[in-house]
């Protein structure tokens, strides 16, 4: 299994045939082949979440999925682009630097630090909340 990267663009929720190198533009959640060595090209621009799973069968994975498909217009509001790794022997950068066992959720600032881990899935809803606590989303929505 590979490491893909799952951008959250028009708050619609597309099914990409296969995994391209470069972003789908029929599709507005666009799967990027990725070995992304650290955050620092989201940093001061996307929250990242990460999503970890031993395998994309993970109960776990495939109900946070549900989540995320099932509400994907807050997340495009507060700048959330997801990413998943569902394999374990591959050791992408990122699953080295964060050690997940098995299934784990990752959200990561605009600044580049972890906000949260957590080893359940979270709703939509949940995650949102947690981000509009953060200074930098509450000034987000007094600039708006």
């Amino acid at each position: 299994m590979r490491q893909f990267l799952f951008i959250i663009s028009m708050g619609l929720l597309g099914v990409a045939a296969q995994a391209a190198d470069k972003p789908m533009e029929t599709d507005p959640f666009a799967y990027l082949d990725t070995n992304i060595s650290d955050l620092d090209e989201f940093t001061w621009q996307k929250r990242p979440v990460i999503v970890f799973a031993d395998s994309p069968n993970d109960p776990n994975f495939q109900q946070q999925l549900g989540f995320f498909q099932s509400e994907p217009e807050p997340l495009t509001k507060r700048d959330v682009v997801v990413l998943i790794d569902t394999d374990p022997s591959s050791m992408q950068p990122l699953r080295e630097k964060f050690r997940p066992r098995g299934f784990m959720l990752v959200l990561i600032g605009k600044d580049g630090s972890i906000k949260l881990r957590k080893p359940f899935p979270l709703s939509v809803r949940e995650l949102s909340r947690t981000i509009d606590k953060m200074p930098m989303r509450r000034r987000e929505i007094k600039s708006r």
